[in-house]
């Protein structure tokens, strides 16, 4: 199912993590999922600070590459592509496939 993505153009990893942090599926050339814990954590502070309600999405700049984080369920879909002028083709491919 998520293998899919690695079709859109600058794709080069996606996985899926469930709530405890671990992969549930992957494909594609490994990225760092270290960072999905930090990143939730960042996110639930950022909504007790902003009241805000549930998030759509996160996105992460790295010296190799952006990380598009994205929730679904209790878990989170990790994108990595090849750079940010792509953010638009990754979240509607994205958003279409979990949608």
């Amino acid at each position: 199912m998520i293998s899919e993505l690695l079709e859109v153009r600058g794709v080069r990893h996606v996985a899926l993590l469930d709530a405890a942090g671990k992969v549930v599926t992957s494909a594609g050339a490994g990225a760092d999922i270290s960072v999905v814990p930090p990143a939730r954590a960042v996110v639930g502070s950022l909504k007790a600070a902003l009241g805000a309600g549930e998030w759509q999405d996160l996105l992460l700049d790295f010296g190799d590459g952006p990380v598009l984080l994205t929730p679904h369920g209790a878990g989170v879909l990790l994108t990595a592509f090849d750079e940010v002028a792509s953010l638009g083709r990754v979240r509607f491919a994205v958003g279409r496939l979990l949608g």
